[in-house]
């Protein structure tokens, strides 16, 4: 895929100073410019970067013409549409994930001990004291693998099993019971996914947690070593089932959220979803991500620190249900929710930024973003 940067010939014309025969005649009541240099900078720069920005949209524009002349036109629900939805799919969770693992890291060591620190600035702070930079981003690793995974057959998955499902419903049925629909399709959808990240999490949560740092693994392939030879194959899916228990209900409320604030914000626009350009469609992804991952956060939180729990502390041979009881014995109520304001940061930002790389990337190859669909004929006002 080409990589995209305005051209240098775009680059000069957007910053070639502008001639003074060009300009407007200067009314008698205008204050003169040089007696005020600094606004006429900033007006100069406004004008500049507005340029610029209208360059690099056209560059964009261009590419992603010349990158769908070379896929081809891309048929919706064909394999090369799951395909292209996986892909962005894949680039969405991977790249979101790995960029906030700081966030990640201090949520992780919180929720093993309330205690550690008091807020993330001071962990930050201890941290890269002791650590240095590369000690904030622990964990990078086995993130960027496994939740790359997890978004390739989460996004690609969803749209599979939103359109196998809609076809056996009929599209009216389809269309009446969509949140059903929608909340199928994710879980299914994430069922499969939360298999290909397990292993990947259980060493970013051992990598994160495991004190003092470094003792555990240096990379997440010596990470898949060390509990493969301690624990073997099974030791890397403990997490499994409480981590289905965190993602398919944090899924099924991030799609069906999503869909249902997109359909409520075109409702209360103009005009149809087809009448606008993509800007304004996107910026719609944007918003409903951000406000769709503050409910995914609330809905998962507590079995997301049992996930972390559980990786750090499960001992040896301890079943499941026992390990459960004993931490929440450990731990109580309130300790299911520790670090819930860091997590709702995290998530409702990458959830927004998911959703808007995701739809991004649809638009580019010539697809339309997702939700807000018009209803099928037998059920238009």
């Amino acid at each position: 895929m080409p990589f995209t940067l305005p051209s240098a010939a775009a680059l000069q014309s957007a910053f070639a100073s502008s001639s003074p025969i060009a300009q407007p005649p200067r009314s008698k009541y205008e204050a003169r410019s040089e007696l005020y240099s600094a606004w006429n900078a900033v007006d100069d720069a406004k004008s500049k970067a507005g340029s610029l920005s209208e360059a690099a949209k056209n560059e964009i524009e261009k590419a992603s013409a010349k990158t769908q002349q070379q896929v081809g036109k891309i048929e919706l629900y064909s394999a090369k549409y799951y395909a292209t939805c996986t892909f962005g799919g894949l680039v969405a969770c991977g790249a979101t994930h790995t960029m906030v693992t700081p966030l990640d890291l201090v949520k992780c060591r919180r929720q093993v001990d309330s205690k550690l620190y008091k807020g993330n600035f001071e962990a930050w702070g201890k941290i890269g004291r002791a650590e240095g930079i590369r000690g904030i981003f622990t964990g990078w690793g086995p993130t960027l693998f496994g939740y790359s995974a997890q978004g390739a057959f989460k996004y690609g998955g969803y749209e599979y099993f939103k359109k196998f499902y809609s076809d056996l419903a009929g599209a009216e049925n389809a269309y009446r019971y969509k949140t059903a629909l929608y909340l199928t399709a994710s879980a299914s959808a994430e069922f499969i996914a939360d298999i290909a990240l397990c292993p990947f999490e259980a060493v970013k949560v051992r990598m994160q947690t495991t004190m003092p740092p470094a003792t555990f693994a240096t990379g997440t392939f010596s990470g898949i070593s060390a509990i493969t030879s301690a624990e073997g194959t099974a030791g890397l899916f403990k997490g499994l089932y409480p981590l289905w228990g965190r993602q398919i209900p944090y899924t099924m409320m991030k799609f069906a959220s999503f869909e249902t604030i997109v359909d409520m914000i075109y409702a209360r626009m103009d005009k149809p979803k087809s009448a606008y350009g993509k800007g304004v469609q996107t910026g719609v992804s944007c918003t409903a991500g951000y406000l769709a991952g503050i409910l995914c956060a609330i809905v998962s939180h507590p079995a997301d620190v049992m996930v972390s729990k559980l990786n750090a502390n499960r001992k040896p041979g301890e079943a499941f249900g026992g390990a459960v009881g004993r931490i929440y014995k450990e731990i109580g109520f309130m300790g299911l929710w520790n670090g819930l304001p860091v997590r709702i940061i995290m998530i409702g930002t990458l959830t927004s930024a998911q959703w808007t790389i995701y739809d991004s990337f649809k638009v580019y190859m010539g697809l339309p973003t997702t939700g807000g669909a018009a209803p099928p004929p037998a059920l238009a006002k």
